[in-house]
């Protein structure tokens, strides 16, 4: 009976140790990630006024395209959207217009830009969608699967048009 004990404590204790092991690799991993994330929250506060971070997305389009975009509102209550362009190091670029601000009242909204896009791609599937920017403009990046395969899309942040005819990627 003491051997089926110890061997249970053993048993335990090694699982434990093993789930610690894994949340202290997870936190390793992510803390880049996060350290951004503060980053461009630290600049989004006092660069665009926002005081309530609701939302908080990275995108990378190209090496010149990194981008944290935070949703959020100011004091006032507004909801805004703030575009914070990021260097390849990680680092918040700093100069003048690498901060941009808007309120979402004036531009397309998620839920807006969802509707835009069942009537432009009807029997899709949207993967993933994200604001973002492409070629210089404030946008919604729409990654999508129709007929089997997938595709990249763009949608102005301002009106919602469509920008180019995006991308098809290969089959496998």
């Amino acid at each position: 009976m003491k051997k089926r004990r110890k061997w249970l404590l053993l048993g335990i204790l090694l699982v434990l140790l093993l789930l610690f092991g894994l949340s202290q690799f997870y936190a390793y991993v992510m803390k880049d990630q996060w350290s951004e994330r503060s980053a461009a929250t630290k600049v989004a506060e006092a660069r665009a006024g926002l005081t309530e971070v609701t939302r908080a997305q990275k995108s990378v389009w190209d090496e010149n395209s990194i981008y944290w975009v935070l949703t959020g509102r100011n004091t006032a209550g507004t909801e805004l959207m703030v575009w914070v362009r990021f260097t390849r190091d990680g680092k918040p670029a700093g100069g003048n217009n690498d901060v941009y601000a808007e309120e979402v009242s004036k531009g397309m909204s998620e839920q807006k830009i969802r509707s835009i896009i069942a009537s432009d791609l009807p029997g899709s599937t949207v993967e993933r969608l994200l604001p973002g920017v492409y070629n210089g403009e404030y946008a919604w990046q729409l990654f999508y699967k129709l007929e089997g395969r997938y595709y990249y899309k763009f949608y102005r942040f301002a009106d919602g048009s469509a920008i180019g005819d995006g991308y098809s990627l290969p089959n496998q």
